[in-house]
């Protein structure tokens, strides 16, 4: 009698939990790819997350980005992946948001396919126009905006913004898949084309030899939706440094020298170099790359590195190489919160260490502390905003469990009971929001809350009330 009446109580506990937190992904028959893996994951994760809007936060988001986003051609062998409720390709966010997903290819090959699709989609379209950070579902010449940068805009391309990350996604992605899979029919003709227009775009944008032949206009009302300078940006002094013209909100730069996508660069250079020498025999390319990344390395430790009255010395969010120097940081990735979570070996740099205390603290005009929670945004959405984006980065790069699950909580605290991750929030209300469907912060979570039992935190996950 009593282990029936517990059983009973089990399933009425359930059912109200069901009826407070009911699933919120698509129907199964609306979902765009179904990958028999992350469903096993995420029917080994779920369970042993007591916490149950934990658990149901975690059991929308993680598989969003499949649900919602890819569009996989069997024929092509392509896979084209929207940001969410932007129907275009970001190079960054795609590169992003199936990232968590390559460490399941082993138990699906159907998975595997498709991720490696993404990847020879993102080379197709670096090719297409290197410059570009986002780009249609073919040459159907939809764009956010008619922006003067130089050249007629190809009908591929949504957006041209020039981003160093947009370069530095990709070949993340395709190295870690690499070293998951060992499937190196990836990096074919089209791949070392790619190598070539990264080099020599990531080379012009040392601005040695002039601005080179981007530049960027557009009649807005929004100052950084357009650059200074006849669309060339304030001059900068080509210390080996790379320019970016945007920054990855999709703002526009300040100085050109953004610090956390150069160091993202000499990771990405390294990588690249690593496949050109043991899968393409490319001697002459590898050594390219890597002479390239120690030169921007090089000039990081020069130029980029400021002495803070309260900090310390620091790295700066964005220099111009003549010893100018934008101390801020935004929430989106890179960033320099973000560099331990891109380029894990940061972590133990002493300087990070004092930039990620800066960064979480009022001497960044764009950390931002209310009723709803703390964290960092940008200028991108306007005052006040808080990025979760900069939370999970946070617990990403956090080693003190007190501050994982201060993180944890506030992302389940400011979802205005939608169980997604929105792409910013009010500091004083999470009820205002922006973006109800942002595949990347989505997944982003899903990654968090896995990598978080992987480390042996589940029993800090599980102290949530």
């Amino acid at each position: 009698m009593k282990r029936l009446f517990f059983i009973l109580s089990l399933l009425s506990a359930l059912n109200c939990s069901a009826q407070k937190y009911p699933d919120q992904r698509p129907a199964p028959q609306d979902r765009l790819f179904v990958s028999e893996a992350v469903e096993a994951k995420i029917a080994q994760v779920a369970p042993q997350l007591t916490n149950p809007k934990l658990r149901w936060m975690f059991q929308n988001c993680f598989p969003n980005t499949l649900d919602t986003t890819v569009h996989f051609d069997e024929e092509t062998g392509l896979t084209f992946v929207y940001t969410g409720d932007i129907h275009a390709m970001w190079l960054r966010d795609s590169g992003a948001q199936v990232w968590p997903y390559v460490d399941l290819c082993a138990e699906d090959a159907h998975l595997q396919k498709m991720l490696a699709g993404v990847i020879k989609q993102q080379f197709t379209l670096i090719n297409i126009d290197p410059y570009a950070n986002a780009f249609n579902q073919g040459p159907t010449g939809d764009a956010g905006d008619p922006d003067d940068t130089g050249k007629p805009q190809d009908p591929n391309v949504w957006e041209r913004k020039w981003e160093i990350d947009s370069h530095c996604y990709p070949v993340r992605l395709a190295h870690h898949y690499w070293k998951v899979t060992g499937d190196a029919s990836v990096f074919d003709e089209v791949w070392l084309k790619t190598v070539e227009n990264i080099l020599e775009t990531f080379t012009v944008q040392q601005r040695k030899n002039g601005d080179g032949p981007y530049y960027f206009l557009r009649v807005t009302d929004r100052q950084l939706d357009t650059k200074a300078r006849v669309g060339r940006g304030h001059p900068v002094n080509p210390v080996g440094l790379i320019a970016s013209s945007f920054r990855p909100s999709d703002d526009a730069t300040q100085f050109e020298f953004l610090v956390p996508s150069n160091f993202f660069a000499v990771s990405a250079l390294r990588q690249m170099a690593e496949i050109l020498s043991e899968v393409n025999h490319e001697a002459g390319l590898a050594a390219r790359a890597t002479a390239l990344a120690n030169e921007v390395e090089g000039a990081l430790k020069k130029y980029a590195v400021v002495n803070h009255p309260d900090f310390g010395d620091i790295y700066a969010y964005e220099v111009d190489g003549f010893g100018n120097a934008y101390m801020m940081d935004d929430a989106n990735v890179p960033s320099l919160l973000s560099l331990a979570y891109l380029i894990p070996e940061m972590a133990s740099d002493p300087l990070y260490q004092n930039t990620r205390q800066f960064v979480w603290s009022s001497s960044n005009p764009y950390f931002w502390k209310g009723k709803a929670g703390e964290g960092i945004g940008g200028p991108h959405i306007g005052l006040e905003a808080i990025w979760p984006m900069s939370i999970m980065m946070k617990a990403f790069t956090a080693t003190d469990d007190a501050e994982i699950k201060a993180c944890m909580e506030q992302l389940l605290n400011t979802d205005a009971g939608l169980g997604f991750i929105h792409e910013s929030f009010h500091k004083d209300d999470a009820r205002n929001f922006t973006r109800p469907w942002f595949a990347w912060q989505n997944t982003l979570f899903g990654e968090l809350v896995i990598k978080l039992v992987n480390d042996g935190k589940l029993d800090v996950l599980n102290s949530i009330r």
